[in-house]
């Protein structure tokens, strides 16, 4: 398959990277921890009937070091709509995975007319004391990949270096994308989010996998009680939290039919 079309725009002075493949209507993604080092089947299975337009997060691979000028919440919410809108997104469907399903729902909650239908894989943002979700800054490197998918070689395989890659400059990057969450999401990926969600309005399919070792799959209903919109939940079987990666085919299907 072909390679898609890498531009940029800038947020605050900083560089993001946006990859754009495929023919129809527009369908934004936001990508889940970790960001996107490399271009995955799941976007190929989507780019078959939307246009898929891929941004990079601030401090994410290909997002360059806008991270460290963000300071709160509101200036991540901001520096999202600004990418969000120099993407050519405002107004198409929204599909946001972990720390990108955050800041999508956020999105769709403040800026309704950005959104048309949402789509959330595994987002962050809320917390409960009763089910706590695992820390994923506070693990050991050797228990990520079987924190973030069901299928550890799936996370290896996303972020193992490129051909051509710089061995010391790789390492670095992948850090910054995980500072770069934190700086987003610390403590615990609680952002307050069941505060806003009464504001969403667009049409909301909420996945979850069944295996998601990182956010119990108890929050999809949490998710679907606090959203003012239509919403509804689907669970992918043999899936952990990005569950895109696990289960590219079955993810994919599933939104492209809730957005049809």
């Amino acid at each position: 398959m072909s390679d898609p079309v890498t531009t940029t725009v800038e947020v605050n002075g900083f560089s993001c990277r946006v990859w754009t493949k495929g023919s129809g209507p527009k369908l934004g993604f936001l990508a889940g921890f970790g960001g996107l080092p490399r271009w995955v089947p799941f976007l190929d299975e989507l780019a078959r009937t939307r246009t898929v337009i891929v941004p990079s997060l601030p401090g994410y691979p290909g997002g360059g070091l806008g991270h460290t000028v963000l300071d709160t919440h509101i200036d991540w919410v901001l520096a999202v709509r600004q990418i969000v809108e120099k993407a050519g997104l405002a107004g198409a469907d929204l599909l946001g995975a972990s720390v990108g399903g955050a800041f999508a729902a956020e999105m769709a909650a403040i800026f309704p007319g950005h959104v048309r239908k949402l789509a959330l894989i595994a987002p962050f943002g809320l917390f409960d004391e009763a089910v706590p979700a695992a820390d994923p800054w506070a693990q050991r490197k050797d228990a990520v990949a079987g924190l973030m998918c069901a299928d550890a070689t799936k996370w290896e395989a996303l972020v193992a270096p490129p051909e051509g890659a710089n061995s010391i400059e790789w390492p670095i990057e992948m850090t910054r994308a995980s500072e770069a969450a934190a700086r987003a999401l610390w403590p615990l990926g609680n952002t307050r989010l069941e505060k806003r969600l009464g504001l969403i309005e667009a049409p909301t399919l909420v996945l979850w996998g069944d295996k998601d070792a990182v956010l119990p799959p108890s929050y999809a209903q949490k998710f679907a009680d606090g959203i003012n919109g239509s919403t509804k939940i689907q669970t992918v079987a043999g899936a952990g939290h990005l569950a895109y990666l696990d289960q590219p085919e079955l993810v994919a299907r599933a939104v492209l039919e809730h957005l049809s």
